[in-house]
């Protein structure tokens, strides 16, 4: 497989935005250029070899097994994913809204508020909404059914056949590999063995599942939902739709319109894609009654936050004031002391934190839950911020008269 050292270096530069002070980039940091030389040596004489992945569980929001890539293959995904994102991802339709860009959780909000005006004739009118979500969709990928389906996009690029094959070779090698045989395991033993058999790919079927937490799985999970999605509006021609990652949401006035299209999905799953569907999550309501979709709670009048996301949030200010924060480091939510005062960097950590859960508020109507949030959850919070001269990004903005 031939990649040009350009195409390698941009993987890099792309690999490490955001993650500049990380162990192992600083690791890899030193002569990048020599490291870059030889990864650039190995993949033209196909040496290049998988490496060892990182196997943790996370407990936030949900417990999931997460296996991460070491920085080479994470450099890796970024050149395959760099080389067919762009030309691929122009044939997702356009209202499917995980890991893609410009096509992130507020643009699916607004898109859904959009539906929902047009669905109930701007507010004057009945509809209804049908939630879908897949069983344990990461862990039942099947791989074989994966390729097949990259292996027509890739086809179809505008680049020349070396260059289609070298993508298809290195595509089968992630694909295929599974991590579950050489990873160094990282936390609590107990968590990763408490996991359903379903969630997680020590225990799922020969030839299924994709590891979350690399950037290839996402982008893969997008290519093969597309197959779905295609079906939904081409097949079945229904009108609204959205999916973020393996929920699907339909609005319909006719509710025995989304019953038919929940039996048409269930059967396409099933065979085309060898997925089902979990039964005990799929719900049928009237819009009026608000639609849980992308962390909010949406309803044709106003958008509200869902409790969890405020409740986690003031958990964070109170471990802050209290002396206390998460390690996100550790497998389980513990608390660890810091320094009082907190240091500069441990500062910058929680105010990136705070600032993005406001982000997210904000997109929601939600003015009075942000004043409380401010005025009576702030506390310690406030002093240090009004010294380095921060407050203004979070104080609340006043309704205009």
């Amino acid at each position: 497989m031939h990649f040009d050292l350009e195409a390698l270096f941009l993987a890099y530069y792309s690999c490490r935005r955001g993650k500049r002070n990380s162990t192992y980039q600083l690791e890899f940091e030193v002569e990048y250029e020599n490291k870059l030389l030889i990864l650039q040596e190995q993949l033209k004489e196909a040496s290049y070899q998988i490496g060892r992945s990182i196997c943790f569980v996370i407990t936030y929001p949900t417990v999931r097994e997460i296996f991460a890539a070491n920085f080479v293959d994470r450099v890796v995904h970024h050149l395959l994913i760099n080389n067919i994102e762009g030309q691929i991802d122009k044939t997702f339709i356009w209202d499917s809204f995980a890991c893609r860009k410009k096509h992130g959780v507020i643009c699916g909000i607004k898109r859904l508020r959009q539906f929902l005006n047009k669905v109930t004739n701007n507010k004057t009118s009945n509809a209804y909404y049908l939630k879908l979500d897949i069983k344990s969709f990461f862990y039942s990928i099947d791989k074989k059914m994966l390729y097949k389906i990259l292996t027509k996009k890739i086809y179809k690029l505008k680049y020349n056949e070396e260059k289609k094959t070298n993508l298809l070779k290195l595509s089968k090698q992630i694909i295929s590999h599974n991590p579950c045989k050489k990873y160094t395991l990282k936390g609590d033993l107990d968590l990763l063995k408490s996991l359903p058999k379903d969630k997680s790919l020590f225990t799922c079927l020969p030839n299924k599942g994709l590891p979350i937490g690399n950037l290839t799985s996402q982008f893969f999970a997008n290519l093969y939902l597309n197959e779905l999605d295609q079906y939904i509006k081409r097949e079945l021609k229904v009108k609204y739709y959205l999916r973020y990652a393996d929920d699907l949401l339909f609005l319909s006035k006719d509710i025995n319109e989304l019953k038919r299209v929940e039996t048409a999905v269930e059967k396409f799953l099933a065979k085309k894609l060898l997925l089902d569907i979990k039964k005990e999550k799929t719900k049928y309501g009237s819009v009026y009654q608000g639609i849980d979709f992308i962390g909010y709670i949406v309803r044709p009048e106003y958008v509200l936050t869902r409790n969890r996301t405020v409740s986690n949030l003031k958990k964070k200010l109170y471990y802050f004031n209290n002396g206390l924060l998460i390690d996100r480091s550790l497998c389980k939510e513990e608390a660890v002391a810091i320094h009082n005062p907190p240091t500069l960097e441990e500062l910058k950590d929680i105010c990136a934190s705070i600032n993005s859960a406001f982000g997210h508020l904000k997109w929601s109507n939600s003015y009075n839950l942000r004043q409380d949030l401010y005025f009576n959850h702030f506390g310690k919070l406030s002093e240090y911020l009004e010294v380095q001269g921060q407050l203004e990004s979070f104080r609340p903005r006043k309704p205009t008269s």
